[in-house]
Parts: structure tokens; C-alpha cells; sequence
């Protein structure tokens, strides 16, 4: 018996079919401008009942690899992947795939991981670090459409995107006064990282933390995190939670906590737990809104920035890029508060009973 292979359906096969030019169905794969609603139907339809599959290094060769690269700084931290979810959702109904890239342990190979997409001819990259050099960035994206998230700085042959990071900074210390705390400490990154400059989204939140403070007439205090926070297994949780436990047992009255993202407020909660401290001894406000603070079990107040609309900006930025636009763009989002159950109005601390020293029976 003799099997023959199927032979693959081409491009040319496609726009027969769809009785269209090969460049308008090249047009609709590119997600190209100026393709009407009616050519992309009658394309993507024929698309679809060929099972038309353009093999990559065909692609390539034509000048597009339907890939996108997304480099993001850790595993470890829940914000990225609502930024990816976003951007896949983006994609959903287009011919491009994701290739994803973490930067390493320590955010230290943030260049790497970029060189490594754009060493595999992707369409372009949408990147979220801190640590590569803007002049850097600038010769790469005069070669390849680059979206960076989190950089505050302005740019020329790319497009940024970051959260109002001063903005949510002041919502957070505002709700912590708004509720009656007086005493409000920022838990932040150690001030000799990299992603603490003053142009990254922490440096900034620092920065909106400190104005907010100084409007209210209040002292800036800060808990600041291990350097080698990013690099522990669980992302830093316990070094975070030793720190909090240091500060929160010479603390001698309730506190309100500004957490610089959601995994430096878990650290914070674990040693409120462990203290036995209730949400007015000791309150928290996070930053990204990850899943899990949002969680019924969890309650946790944090600023949103929107991570998935984040994803679905970046990726619309990315294909414009490709498209052709060659002016830079600079979004901003707007972030919002979710005040929930572990930010509370003040409640005097009441020392446990083992830390009260007995009375002398002799006396």
C-alpha cells in the first residue's frame, strides 16, 4: 500500500481560494493597515478551510517569522503573567505566537534574554527591564519594533508603557492616612538594585511615596528588602518577612505598611501572622493586584495598574511597529486602589501576656 503525502497548501493556494492577490493575503497575515474588514474575513475563512499553515523559516524568509518575543525579568513575581495573559488574549485572532523569555534569577540577563529573541528573527519584542541601558535599547529598536514596559524615560525607536507610578504610590499612602494611620512605612527594594533607579517603576513609587508623605506632614520610614531578595526560591518572601518582624517588634503602636508589590506585602502579612497582629495594629497595602490578593482568604488591599490591559497595550503598540508606525509612543495607566480586608482604621497594639514582666510576689 502506498501512502502519499499530503502536499502543503501555499500561499498561492490561499488567495486562489479567496479569490484575492498573494499580497493582500500576505497583508491580512502581517495584520497589516489599510485591509477592509470584508478582505480579512474572506481571507481568514479561506485560511481556515485549507488548514493553511505557513511553515516559519518560509516566513523568515519573506520577512516575517509570526513570532513575538516577551522577555520578562522573574518567574516568581504573579504581576508578569497577567501582563502575558493580556497580551496572548491580544493575540488570540492574529498569526502570532509568543516566545517567552524570563531574564534569570537575579533580573542580571535582561540583555540576554532580548539578544536571544531577537537573535530567532522575531516580528518584534515587548520587554519588561530595568537593567538594560537606554542606548542600548535605542540601537536595538532601530533594528526590530520594540514595546519596553516600566521604563519612564523617553524614547525615539521604541515604544514605553508603565503604570503611574507616582499616582499609585500617593493613592496608597493616602488610604493608610484616610483610615487614621500616622505611622506609614514603605517596604521596598534594597537601594543598591538596579531596578530601584529613580526612572523605574520602584524608584518612582519611592519618589510618589515620599511627595505623598511630605503633603501630609508625615516622616518617610522605609523597610528595606536583602539585595539578593529576587534571587531566594520563593522570590524573597522570608527575607521580606524577617525585615517586617524586625521593624514591627520595635514598633510600639499601629502602622500602616505601603508594600511596593504584592510579593513584598505577602512577606509583610506572613509576619503580621506571626506576630498576632490584627489588620489596624498592622495594615497593608500591596502593589499590582495579583490574584491572590484579591483572594477571599487572603483580602489584601493593593494598587491596581491593570497587568492585562497592560499586555493587550503592548501588543497593539508592537503590531503597530510592525506595521510601520515609526513614531514613539508613550502610554501611561492609571491605577486605581483595591481596599480590602488588611488595611483597617488604627487599633492600639495590646502586648501578649509573655512579653508583660511579672509582678514581684515579694513586693
Amino acid at each position: 500500500m502506498t501512502i502519499q503525502a499530503k502536499r502543503s497548501v501555499t500561499i498561492e493556494d490561499v488567495a486562489r481560494h479567496a479569490g484575492v492577490s498573494r499580497a493582500a493575503v500576505s497583508k491580512v497575515l502581517r495584520d497589516a493597515y489599510g485591509v477592509s474588514a470584508a478582505m480579512r474575513a474572506r481571507v481568514e475563512a479561506s485560511i481556515a478551510e485549507l488548514d493553511y499553515r505557513p511553515k516559519a523559516s518560509a516566513r523568515a524568509m519573506r520577512g516575517s517569522s509570526y513570532t513575538l518575543g516577551f522577555e520578562i525579568p522573574s518567574i516568581h513575581n504573579h504581576f508578569f503573567p497577567k501582563i502575558i495573559t493580556g497580551a496572548m488574549t491580544e493575540l488570540a485572532h492574529s498569526p502570532y505566537q509568543l516566545i517567552i523569555a524570563p531574564a534569570g534569577p537575579d533580573h542580571d540577563q535582561g540583555p540576554q534574554a532580548i539578544e536571544v529573541l531577537a537573535d530567532r528573527q522575531v516580528d518584534g519584542i515587548v520587554a519588561i527591564s530595568s537593567r538594560v541601558p537606554q542606548p542600548w535599547l535605542e540601537e536595538l529598536g532601530r533594528a526590530t519594533p520594540l514595546v519596553m514596559i516600566g521604563r519612564h524615560q523617553p524614547s525615539v525607536s521604541y515604544d514605553t508603557l508603565c503604570g503611574d507610578d507616582l499616582a499609585g504610590a500617593a493613592l496608597a499612602v493616602r488610604h493608610l492616612y484616610e483610615l487614621g494611620h500616622r505611622r506609614i512605612v514603605h517596604v521596598t527594594l534594597a537601594e543598591s538594585r538596579v531596578d530601584t533607579s529613580p526612572d523605574t517603576p520602584h524608584g518612582m513609587r519611592v519618589v510618589g511615596y515620599e511627595r505623598a508623605m511630605a503633603e501630609l506632614g508625615l516622616t518617610p520610614e522605609y523597610v528595606r528588602t536583602s539585595p539578593d531578595q529576587s534571587s531566594a526560591a520563593d522570590g524573597g518572601q522570608e527575607l521580606v518577612k524577617q525585615a517586617v518582624l524586625e521593624f514591627l517588634r520595635a514598633a510600639d503602636g499601629p502602622v500602616g505598611i505601603f508594600a511596593a508589590h504584592d510579593e513584598l506585602a505577602l512577606g509583610a502579612l506572613e509576619a503580621i501572622a506571626e506576630l498576632g497582629l490584627t489588620p489596624g495594629q498592622a495594615s497593608v497595602v500591596g502593589y499590582d493586584d495579583t490574584d491572590i490578593a484579591a483572594h477571599p482568604k487572603m483580602s489584601m488591599s493593593s494598587i491596581n495598574q491593570s497587568g492585562t490591559q497592560m499586555g493587550v497595550i503592548a501588543v497593539r503598540l508592537l503590531l503597530e511597529r510592525i506595521a510601520g508606525r515609526a513614531d514613539s509612543v508613550h502610554e501611561v495607566v492609571a491605577p486605581k486602589l483595591m481596599a480590602r480586608g488588611s488595611s483597617a482604621p488604627p487599633e492600639p497594639r495590646v502586648p501578649k501576656a509573655a512579653d508583660v514582666p511579672s509582678a514581684d510576689p515579694t513586693e
